[in-house]
């Protein structure tokens, strides 16, 4: 899924304006200005519109992660923003909502898609795994849309 629509979905999500979001990145100890942020949050093909990086993702994604739960006490390890993929904002977003597996098959539900246990428990393994499962495009999208249903209700 392209980093921008996530950034985009989790801010409406949210209901963050551009400098709430700029904050929660700055928590991860990542620094963009506002006017970034907004380049990021711009659809595709208008005049400011600009890629939101890997790099840019993770850092929200973990800033989210400590403005939900708090600062951990242990020593936070450097991001991997090699190998971003849904799996890895899945499991981001997972752990900010402190969602549980019942929570997941609910927020699913919300969205009207059908997944099985296995299927779920798959898309958290680590890559190479026999039973590991890449997390597509759409399973994200309506995981975005359960989230949505369910926080802004």
């Amino acid at each position: 899924m392209i980093n921008n629509d996530v950034l985009r979905s989790l801010r409406y999500t949210l209901s963050l304006n551009e400098a709430r979001v700029a904050d929660i990145i700055k928590l991860a100890d990542y620094d963009v200005s506002g006017d970034q942020i907004a380049a990021f949050l711009e659809r595709e093909g208008e005049a400011n519109y600009r890629e939101c990086s890997d790099e840019v993702l993770v850092h929200f994604l973990d800033g989210l992660i400590i403005h939900r739960r708090g600062k951990s006490e242990k020593p936070r390890p450097q991001p991997d923003i090699t190998n971003v993929t849904n799996n890895v904002i899945l499991k981001k977003l997972r752990l900010a909502f402190e969602l549980k597996e019942e929570d997941m098959h609910q927020l699913m539900a919300m969205a009207s898609f059908k997944v099985s246990k296995p299927e779920l428990n798959a898309l958290f393994r680590k890559e190479g795994h026999k039973n590991y499962r890449p997390c597509g495009d759409q399973f994200l999208r309506n995981f975005l849309k359960g989230l949505t249903l369910r926080i802004r209700g």
